[in-house]
């Protein structure tokens, strides 16, 4: 009989010499679906600067299985004007052989602990959406989101083009703190 296999992961701050692993976890997404309407991928540098930025004001965390990076949840600005500062948007990205797994929990957990602690109070998911389920884009981002807690509180209709293809974009919704 086989012990069971022993699963460790880790959760770590983001720092610059990830950049390269993060953004071909990333340029997947970017080149073969419609889950970020973002339609070219960034150089390294670029999107260094972006780990860079966001880790000025809120956490960029990083999962590890083994020392291999499997994965991200970083946090951002909602919108940019100061009556929004107790609100943020999330977003999380996995290696492709990774999904499905259930390794999308943790770093989002750890992501909602860190800006709860830096009194953050709502956080919104901006996730694209499917006129019609196809090869690019399925519902499954919402449905994880749901299972994290997340409410769907509206749709932008057909504001996205990909592939050749309109999509939606709904926003989801989870309040982690007491409104006083």
């Amino acid at each position: 009989m086989r012990p069971a296999e022993v699963i460790c992961l880790k959760i770590r701050y983001a720092d610059a010499g990830d950049a390269a692993r993060l953004l071909k976890i990333y340029a997947w997404y970017v080149e073969n679906t419609a889950i970020t309407f973002e339609c070219d991928v960034p150089s390294r540098e670029e999107f260094g600067a972006r780990i860079e930025n966001t880790l000025k004001t809120y956490p960029y965390l990083v999962l590890e299985e083994g020392g291999r990076i499997l994965g991200y949840a970083c946090a951002g600005p909602f919108k940019d004007r100061a009556a929004y500062s107790l609100s943020c948007e999330v977003s999380i990205y996995l290696d492709r052989e990774a999904r499905g797994r259930g390794y999308g929990r943790a770093p989002h957990e750890a992501l909602e602990r860190a800006l709860k602690e830096k009194g953050i109070l709502n956080l919104y998911a901006c996730i694209a959406d499917p006129i019609r389920e196809d090869e690019y884009l399925t519902r499954d981002s919402e449905s994880f989101h749901r299972r994290l807690g997340y409410v769907k509180v509206g749709t932008f209709h057909s504001c996205g083009r990909k592939f050749g293809r309109r999509y939606n974009m709904i926003r989801m919704e989870k309040m982690i703190g007491e409104h006083r």
